[in-house]
């Protein structure tokens, strides 16, 4: 009798558990993760840009499931200093965070995107402005246009940890410094639209973020650096169900095996003090104390110690074409291919050429006399990131006529 009756209490406390969820709004499998808006808060946006894009957020926010055990969002201002209007976790609802959306001020100063890139990449992963570590990382970036700081480098150094990185442009923005800067690729990342018009693509970027945020159901790799990396993996025991054995083995050295004991409420470890260029077996083996649970298995490889493309050259430069030349990786192995972009730096259509890995070099033809070109080289590793590097090209003067803008491959 005593037996049957905890076993009522227990079902009793499930089912109040999972209503109390409903009531919040919140799936029975709601998504885990950190999602940062970054609204360009300075001076050089309008008073009505600045709340039309207020409420946009607003209900971009509202019914994503925010919560405990959910999706945590937090808000920084872009402006002449960063100014973060609500750290992750403070509200527990889409409601209450587009509540505090919406009475956010203008903070008006320079546009320093870059130094609130910096920012946001510390609020993303610091304990103590509420980041949880080992969950989905995600950037909502709305702007106007320019900057007044560099913007690349420390973009690059968000999507090298993982982040994955949405761009909302009004209009006024380089299209291709800002596909550049959106993780790939940038057709699912990058919207161009109408202040006026950015409840259009609320529901396409709400679907994309959660899809950024779903959880992970295996063992997975993710901040994966020529020495170390990130692994997670889904909650497979309890504090008091028992615990993980981690092993790490060198391929090809099979008598170098390391391993690591974690508590049974671990679901992220990173892995320092490794090798560059070199593929690791990895093995989690759950070690419960109530029932069998499965190893999971994962290769990782390390990135080179120069990872993406280095030193651009521009040469040959014609009234219609102008070679484009790079530094290889130091391992080709790793590289899946190159993806160039290329378009006038004061607007026009942004063309792209596919260079196929173990080649360095491609010639841009169809361009206009005249013209300053930014030209963009991604490096797409196997691993799953990707590195880019900016330059400009320039063509010679003389009679501009209209090529219809192509590529010869290497």
């Amino acid at each position: 009798m005593l037996v049957w009756t905890a076993i009522c209490l227990a079902l009793s406390w499930r089912l109040a558990l999972a209503r109390s969820g409903a009531e919040r709004g919140l799936p029975a499998s709601a998504p885990q993760g950190d999602l940062l808006f970054l609204l360009d808060s300075s001076a050089s946006v309008s008073h009505y840009e600045f709340s039309r894009v207020r409420e946009f957020l607003g209900q971009l926010a509202a019914p994503l499931p925010l919560g405990p055990g959910a999706l945590h969002a937090s808000l920084v201002h872009v402006g002449s200093q960063p100014y973060a209007e609500f750290p992750f976790g403070q509200h527990s609802s889409g409601a209450v965070v587009q509540d505090a959306i919406r009475a956010a001020a203008q903070r008006m100063g320079d546009t320093n995107t870059g130094r609130a890139l910096a920012y946001a990449k510390k609020q993303l992963f610091d304990t103590e402005a509420g980041a949880r570590p080992g969950v989905p990382k995600v950037l909502v970036w709305v702007t106007d246009g320019g900057s007044s700081d560099p913007v690349g480098p420390p973009m690059q150094e968000l999507k090298d940890l993982g982040v994955t990185v949405f761009i909302i442009s009004t209009g006024r923005g380089n299209r291709l410094e800002l596909s550049a800067a959106a993780s790939a690729p940038p057709e699912k990342h990058l919207h161009v639209v109408d202040v006026d018009d950015m409840p259009i693509i609320a529901q396409t970027l709400r679907d994309s973020i959660l899809e950024a945020m779903q959880p992970q159901q295996q063992l997975r790799a993710s901040e994966v650096t020529s020495s170390s990396f990130r692994l997670t993996w889904p909650p497979l025991l309890t504090a008091n169900s028992g615990h993980y054995l981690l092993e790490l083995v060198p391929v090809g050295k099979p008598g170098e095996v390391h391993r690591q004991q974690l508590p049974g409420n671990t679901t992220s470890w990173v892995w320092a003090g490794l090798q560059p260029d070199l593929d690791y077996d990895v093995a989690l083996v759950p070690e419960s104390n109530e029932r069998p649970v499965g190893p999971l298995h994962l290769r990782v490889r390390t990135l080179p110690g120069e990872a993406g493309p280095e030193r651009i050259v521009i040469s040959h430069a014609r009234l219609h074409s102008v070679r484009v030349s790079w530094a290889p990786t130091l391992d080709p192995d790793s590289i899946l291919g190159y993806h160039v972009l290329y378009g006038p730096l004061q607007g026009g259509g942004a063309q792209s050429v596919e260079v196929p890995a173990g080649h360095n070099s491609t010639t841009l033809q169809g361009l206009m006399p005249g013209t300053t070109y930014l030209v963009t080289v991604t490096a797409a590793f196997r691993s799953g990131r990707d590195r880019s590097l900016s330059a400009k090209a320039c063509t010679p003067p003389g009679e501009r006529s209209r090529v219809p803008p192509r590529a010869r491959g290497p």
